[in-house]
């Protein structure tokens, strides 16, 4: 599988270019900013793209407007955001944005090689992958109006794991229940937040935004 990445800190490229390469895949490309990254893959564009969330010139998010640019023109390429800290915000957007074959991650999990390749392989499969500090920060979060009250703690549970990309059979082998039960639970939190099948949008990112924004 073939990657391009960027990121201004010459260290870190360096050295993801590297666990990368030991992950098995070849990476064709790094970049130390988005502009250098986008003429990169619309030259060649990779299976995924690795970029940072924060590079110059404002280093605010200068990666998801990269992000945005190479969804544009290469919408098949996998787009893997790495960032210091957990912004929910940036990961509202991009689940709002795009739509799968994104992930946002921290940098730490980029030292578990297993774990980090396989997310960049789901990414490049259309899947979404979000970190799951991310998540846990959102569960621990409460709110006066909380959407999601009306579920059970299993169901926030399965829909926990579903806001980090899992599929129902994921969901099943990480809670050791059987693809059934989940499946049952997913009905369940489909019906309790009100999300009808609708062909213009699909229910799970939808269900997952719910569990973001609350």
């Amino acid at each position: 599988m073939r990657v391009m990445l960027a990121d201004d800190g010459l260290l870190f490229r360096e050295g993801m270019a590297r666990i990368l390469t030991e992950a098995g895949f070849a990476v064709a490309a790094v970049a130390a900013d988005g502009a250098e990254l986008l003429r990169h893959v619309r030259a060649d564009p990779p299976d995924a793209a690795v970029l940072d969330l924060r590079m110059p010139p404002s280093y605010s998010a200068e990666g998801i407007e990269a992000a945005t640019a190479i969804r544009a023109f290469a919408p098949r390429v996998g787009l893997m955001l790495l960032s210091q800290y957990v912004e929910v915000h940036h990961a509202l957007r991009l689940l709002t944005e795009f739509d799968g074959g994104v992930g946002y991650l921290l940098k730490d999990r980029v030292s578990d090689l297993a774990a980090f390749g396989a997310d960049i392989r789901k990414v490049a499969a259309g899947e979404t992958v979000i970190d799951p500090e991310l998540v846990t920060r959102l569960v621990a979060r409460r709110r006066e109006h909380d959407p999601l009250q009306a579920l059970t703690e299993r169901e926030r549970s399965v829909l926990a794991l579903m806001a980090q990309g899992l599929s129902n059979a994921a969901v099943a082998a990480e809670l050791h229940l059987a693809l059934k039960t989940v499946e049952a639970h997913v009905r369940a939190i489909f019906l309790k937040l009100d999300l009808p099948p609708d062909e213009r949008e699909h229910r799970r990112v939808r269900a997952v935004l719910a569990f973001l924004r609350a």
